[in-house]
């Protein structure tokens, strides 16, 4: 399963880096082909190409603030394969956030 996300949270600090981590972790453990794309305090890093985007079954945007080019995702998001949650509850559990990203590539 591949899986892209991106994390942002107001101050562009903790929040945004712990929740790649925690994304980076569970999918690590899972065996998924994964990347993250952070906007944060150091601006775009790992900027995701849309090739990359068009490629994977699942998008985790774990945001609590507005990103740059969310309409890379657009479509994504019609073919109802974007999850979208606030940085501390991916932090919190990430099982649960990779769960409903199976979830989905399960409805696809």
């Amino acid at each position: 399963m591949k899986i892209v996300a991106v994390t942002a949270c107001p101050t562009g600090i903790a929040h945004t880096y712990m929740a790649q981590e925690a994304i980076e972790k569970e999918c690590q453990k899972r065996g998924y082909d994964y990347q993250v794309e952070t906007q944060g305090g150091m601006g775009i890093e790992n900027e995701l190409e849309q090739e990359v985007i068009d490629a994977a079954d699942a998008v985790i945007l774990a945001i609590a603030v507005e990103i740059e080019g969310e309409d890379r995702f657009d479509e994504k998001r019609e073919a109802q394969q974007v999850l979208t949650a606030d940085p501390s509850e991916v932090i919190k559990d990430p099982a649960r956030f990779i769960d409903e990203a199976e979830k989905i590539v399960g409805n696809a």
